[in-house]
């Protein structure tokens, strides 16, 4: 699974870095990016991969065991004795080795997660976020956090009361939708930039910047593992 501190180079944070400063330099509002490598711990779908895999383990086990073995007339001992003990260890091993897979392959634990579950963590992380960085707390109330989970392949952009009664939600989501639609398209780090710049510029429209704006929040990209 991508880490969020190791997808973008040094060159790529300070891009990022430098339209928080571009966008922020013609509003009182304040924008924080995150990018995080989950919203969850999705500890059920591991489970659901590890018991599919102790299911193909048993099965081949019971196939091996059900191929000719003994001659007609040999009552001596049989490979027969070992299946109990076989099938127990084959849906063991399985187990643990699709509860491994399902932490480690990214794509299965996604299949076996349901979307409205992972859009339901994405929402609470970003609002969490959104409330331990601060962003709530800024002079106005005109903070905004626009927050990528990379494991979820989902986007959230929130904002403070006052920025929704000035915007409206509807431009939220478009900025939502604006970067989703370039996190799929190419570079994670372009996306996120020109959501950015897009954010600044709407915002500089109801929360112009006044000459003794203070830069209450740091622009740093901020990358959560």
């Amino acid at each position: 699974m991508q880490k969020a501190s190791t997808l973008f180079t040094d060159d790529q944070k300070g891009r990022i870095q430098r339209a928080v400063a571009d966008a922020e330099s013609k509003t009182s509002a304040e924008i924080v990016p995150v990018v995080a490598s989950a919203s969850g711990r999705y500890d059920r779908p591991e489970d659901i991969v590890g018991l599919w895999t102790a299911v193909i383990f048993l099965g081949c086990s019971w196939f091996y065991f059900a191929l000719p073995g003994e001659e007609a007339g040999d009552w001596g001992f049989t490979i027969k004795s070992l299946e109990l003990p076989a099938f127990i260890v084959a849906v063991v091993i399985g187990f643990v080795v699709g509860a491994a897979l399902g932490t480690r392959v990214g794509w299965l634990r996604r299949l076996f997660t349901p979307r409205s579950q992972m859009r339901d963590e994405v929402e609470a992380k970003a609002r969490g976020l959104f409330f331990d960085n601060r962003v709530h707390h800024t002079v106005g109330g005109t903070g905004i956090l626009i927050y990528v989970s990379l494991f979820e392949h989902m986007a959230s952009v929130i904002a403070d009361e006052t920025v929704v009664g000035k915007l409206g939600q509807d431009a939220l989501d478009e900025f939502c939708r604006q970067l989703t639609d370039g996190l799929r398209a190419g570079e994670p780090s372009d996306a996120i930039c020109a959501v950015i710049t897009l954010a600044g510029e709407r915002l500089a429209s109801v929360f112009p910047r006044a000459e003794d704006d203070v830069n209450e929040l740091p622009n740093a990209l901020v990358t959560i593992d």
